[in-house]
């Protein structure tokens, strides 16, 4: 049995502290950021050719707020994916690659008008390569936890998950949900011992069961 630290926020861990307790670790939740929507009240969606958005917390604001039906949809990861169809939204294209470089090799040239709708801190390469217009829908914002907390492993679902385990100075080595956190990891010189080949709930859980053979 394994004492694992889940990072995420508690209205979105419930399911992954189920699924590894079912497996029989002691599970420990401690958020390491927090969740504050911003920009704007209403985002107008079917002035552009493509929307995309590259996190559930993203795809959940954006049908919030949408005004009008996207004429093309765009998720980066099957969990950003699943949290546009739970709103009554079909994504057109979910990239094989789970980055924004992925989506670039995926998309079609030209893309006309773009909308990147995402976290206020992220990259900002779909803006660059594309010339899309980026609205903020949400910002994260790093938390400490009270005491010193102790885990055989991390799990960090986030790159701004990776980026606060890294300032707290993480010891536990650690699994990641796909390619952006794990390069926030290396970049705290955080240790993986997995990545999540499907970037989603999953994807987690076995690259948990991976790093603990």
């Amino acid at each position: 049995m394994a004492r694992i630290w889940v990072t995420r926020p508690h209205e979105r861990a419930r399911e992954l502290v189920e699924r590894l307790q079912g497996l029989g670790h002691e599970v420990v939740v401690e958020p390491l950021i927090a969740v504050e929507p911003t920009g704007p009240d209403a985002v107008e969606v079917d002035r552009y050719d493509w929307v995309v958005v590259t996190s559930r917390t993203g795809a959940r604001e954006l049908a919030r707020r949408r005004r009008g039906v996207p004429r093309r949809l765009a998720a980066i990861g099957p969990g950003t994916a699943a949290e546009l169809r739970a709103h009554g939204l079909e994504p057109d294209l979910v990239p094989r690659t789970s980055t924004q470089e992925g989506l670039l090799v995926e998309l079609p040239h030209p893309a006309g008008r773009v909308l990147f709708a995402g976290a206020e801190r992220a990259r900002r390469l779909l803006v660059e390569r594309l010339g899309a217009d980026f609205v903020p829908l949400y910002r994260t914002r790093e938390l400490r936890p009270a005491g010193a907390l102790t885990a055989d492993l991390a799990v960090l679902a986030s790159p701004s998950a990776a980026r606060a385990y890294a300032a707290l100075g993480g010891r536990a080595p650690a699994v990641v949900i796909g390619p952006e956190t794990a390069r926030a990891a290396r970049a705290g010189h955080i240790q993986i011992v997995a990545e999540a080949q499907t970037h989603d709930l999953d994807g987690l859980v076995r690259a948990v069961i991976l790093a603990l053979r």
